[in-house]
């Protein structure tokens, strides 16, 4: 079932949050590229999501929230550089790796003690969330497979493994979301993305890349979600 986005919002939105209810899968339009989207909290519904990509649990799909506000009930701590890279960047191109609530019920496959969580710069996914509550949601595409830009394309890839795809027009924005980890003290570039270095050093000085921390430093940004994609990056 495809819907048009633009001609009936509204019932784009009814027929996705049910389908959504039901434990169905769906695509939908990102600032990025479409997305394929699930409950965040149905672990069966997000199964159906990694089969649709043919996607292994050991990368699972980061969270979209239609507000910054609700970033404290998914992080057991926010941190300073996590609260002012939010509060520059979002909405917006910054995917944000905190550390998980303990009780988060979320099972998004082999997550660690981490969540990749995301606000989209896109007024029509944002009325989604809304209504949805937290989606977990990964590009729209089979996994190696190229990034959908329109519902069609990723229909082609993806079938009958999703119930809706909302049609919201060519997306146009292929530069993929910057990964920043912030679970622990400090912040590291995983990924770099849309946000230029200048730009974060702007609100994080003493923000890190990974090509920069070595194996010494102790970190690792292949743990958790880091090393999943989000929509937009491929």
């Amino acid at each position: 079932m495809t819907v048009d986005a633009a001609a009936d919002p509204a019932a784009a939105i009814a027929a996705a949050a049910a389908a959504v209810e039901a434990g169905e899968c769906i695509v939908l339009p990102t600032d990025t590229v479409y997305g394929i989207g699930a409950n965040a909290l149905d672990a069966e519904a997000v199964q159906r999501l990694l089969d649709a990509k043919r996607r292994g649990r050991d990368m699972p799909p980061p969270v979209l929230i239609a507000e910054p506000a609700l970033l404290p009930s998914l992080t057991a701590e926010i941190s300073p550089a996590a609260e002012a890279l939010a509060a520059a960047f979002w909405p917006g191109a910054l995917t944000l790796i905190v550390r998980a609530q303990h009780a988060l019920r979320m099972e998004l496959g082999d997550r660690g003690q981490t969540i990749a969580v995301r606000v989209p710069d896109h007024d029509f996914t944002r009325r989604l969330l809304r209504r949805t509550g937290p989606l977990a949601v990964s590009s729209a595409n089979l996994s190696g497979r190229p990034a959908a830009l329109t519902a069609a394309a990723a229909a082609e890839q993806l079938g009958v493994s999703v119930a809706v795809y909302i049609d919201g027009g060519a997306c146009d924005a292929q530069t993929p979301s910057t990964i920043v980890d912030v679970s622990g003290d400090g912040a590291v570039v995983l990924r770099p993305g849309r946000l230029t270095p200048a730009e974060l050093r702007t609100v994080v000085p003493g923000i890190e890349f990974l090509d920069d921390v070595s194996a010494a430093d102790g970190e690792d940004g292949a743990s958790g979600t880091a090393g999943e994609k989000a929509p937009g990056e491929g």
